[in-house]
C-alpha cells in the first residue's frame, strides 16, 4: 500500500502520513505532541503509565499497580500483550531510557524488540538519566544544579538516591546503549541538550516542549486586583527535589509580611486536570527552583497568562533565539533570592499585566504544538 499524502492547511505543504508510537510520559509532553502530529495528518499511538498519579491522557495504559509479585506478573502481561502490536511504526519515540517500569535488562530487551520491528527509534532526553546526572556531577557544565547548590555543603537526598540509581549501575549501561543504538536523540530543555551534546552532537536535536495553546484560554493577570494570587504545586515525594520546599518557605514569609497583598494557593500531589483547574485564577506560579528553563507545567501556566517565578536563565533564551521577550522571573536557588524576587513583585505589581502578555506570546512563538510537531517530523525524517 502506497503512503498517503496529507495536505496541511496550516503550513501549506504535503507530508507523507506516518505511523508514530510515543512510548512513556513525563509532564504531558507526548500526549500534547500527539495532538500536533494528528492535526498534521499522522497516525499516532501514545502508550504510557500516565506518569502515575498525574494521570495524563494516553491511548494505551501501561501502569504498574504495585511492586508485588502479582503486580509484576500483571504488568509484564500487559507489556507483552501490547508490545505484540508495537510493530510496523515509521517512528517510535521513547520518553527516557527507563521507558517501562522494569529492570534495566528487561527494558533493553524491549528496546531491541522495538528496533527490530519498526522503522526508526528515537530517545527522548526529557528527564532524569545518566547523561544529565553526569553533567550535574561534573560541576563544569552548570553554575548550579540539584547536585551542586551554592551555600549548601551536601546534595539533596533525592540527588544522592538518583546518583546511586544511575552512576556505575545497569541503568547507566542501559542509557549508554540506547543512546548509541537510537536513530536520534531529542532534548526538550537546555539542561538535557548540553548534557548529551559532547557525546552525540551529530544525532542530537533541541526541540521545545509542545503546548496546545489552541485549547488554553489566555486571561491577562494582575489587572484590577487589590493583591496578588500566588500558586505553587507540590509533589510530596519530590518537593525538595523540585525546590518547592524552599520556594514555599519564601512565599509564606512574603505572605506574613504582606498579608493584604499576597494570597497563596497550594496544590499537593493532584491529577493533572485538577492541577490546571486549581492554577486558574492565580497571577503568579512558582515552579522548578533548580531549572534553567521552563518545563511543561510552567509553560502551560504561561499560556494561561500566569507569570512564572522559576527557571529563566540567559541560556534558555539563547537556545531558542529569543532576543525580545523576558517574561520569566528568574531566581537563583536560595530562599533569600526567592523571597527578594517575590517582594519585588509585590511592590511592583503594576508590571504583572505586561509580563502576563509576554508569557502568552512567548509560548505561542516557541512552543505552539503544531510548530513543535513540525520540528519533530523534520528531525525524524531528515
Amino acid at each position: 500500500m502506497l503512503p498517503l499524502l496529507h495536505k496541511n492547511s496550516t503550513f501549506g505543504f504535503k507530508t507523507r502520513e506516518m505511523r508514530i508510537l510515543l512510548l512513556g510520559e513525563f509532564s504531558n509532553l507526548h500526549w500534547t505532541l500527539a495532538c500536533g502530529l494528528r492535526a498534521l495528518g499522522h497516525e499516532v499511538v501514545v502508550a504510557s503509565s500516565g506518569d502515575q498519579f498525574k494521570s495524563y491522557q494516553r491511548d494505551i495504559a501501561l501502569t504498574r499497580s504495585s511492586g508485588s509479585v502479582l503486580g509484576t506478573i500483571k504488568y509484564l502481561g500487559d507489556v507483552f500483550f501490547h508490545f505484540s502490536s508495537f510493530k510496523g511504526f515509521d517512528v517510535v519515540q521513547i520518553i527516557n531510557p527507563c521507558f517501562l517500569d522494569l529492570k534495566a535488562g528487561r527494558i533493553r530487551f524491549a528496546f531491541e524488540y522495538l528496533k527490530r520491528h519498526n522503522g526508526k527509534v528515537f530517545l527522548g532526553a526529557f528527564g532524569d538519566d545518566y547523561f544529565w546526572l553526569k553533567a550535574c556531577l561534573d560541576k563544569q557544565v552548570f553554575r548550579y544544579s540539584e547536585f551542586d547548590i551554592p551555600e549548601r555543603d551536601t546534595m539533596l537526598r533525592n540527588a544522592q538516591k538518583l546518583k546511586d540509581e544511575w552512576i556505575s549501575t545497569e541503568k547507566e549501561d542501559l542509557n549508554k546503549y540506547i543512546a548509541d543504538k537510537s536513530d536520534g536523540i531529542i532534548a526538550c530543555l537546555y539542561e538535557y541538550f548540553v548534557a548529551y551534546q559532547p557525546f552525540f552532537e551529530e544525532k542530537l536535536a533541541y526541540i521545545p516542549a509542545p503546548i496546545h495553546t489552541d485549547e488554553i484560554l489566555f486571561v491577562q493577570r494582575g489587572v484590577h486586583l487589590p493583591g496578588i494570587n500566588f500558586f505553587i504545586g507540590i509533589q510530596k515525594a519530590r518537593s525538595e527535589w523540585k525546590g518547592t520546599d524552599v520556594m514555599l518557605r519564601a512565599l509564606l514569609r512574603a505572605q506574613a509580611k504582606y498579608p493584604e497583598q499576597c494570597f497563596v494557593k497550594k496544590a499537593e500531589s493532584v491529577p493533572y486536570a485538577e492541577y490546571v483547574t486549581l492554577m486558574d485564577g492565580s497571577d503568579i506560579i512558582l515552579d522548578q527552583l533548580y531549572s534553567y528553563t521552563p518545563a511543561m507545567n510552567a509553560l502551560t501556566a504561561m499560556a494561561q497568562g500566569l507569570v512564572v517565578v522559576g527557571g529563566g536563565e540567559p541560556e534558555n533564551y539563547e537556545i531558542i533565539g529569543e532576543t525580545e521577550l523576558r517574561p520569566i522571573i528568574n531566581v537563583l536557588p536560595s530562599e533569600e533570592e526567592v523571597y527578594r524576587q517575590l517582594e519585588k513583585i509585590i511592590l511592583e505589581k503594576e508590571k504583572i499585566p505586561e509580563l502576563s502578555q509576554q508569557s502568552r506570546l512567548y509560548v505561542e512563538r516557541h512552543h505552539h504544538y503544531l510548530k513543535v510537531a513540525r520540528q519533530y517530523i523534520d528531525f525524524w525524517t531528515k
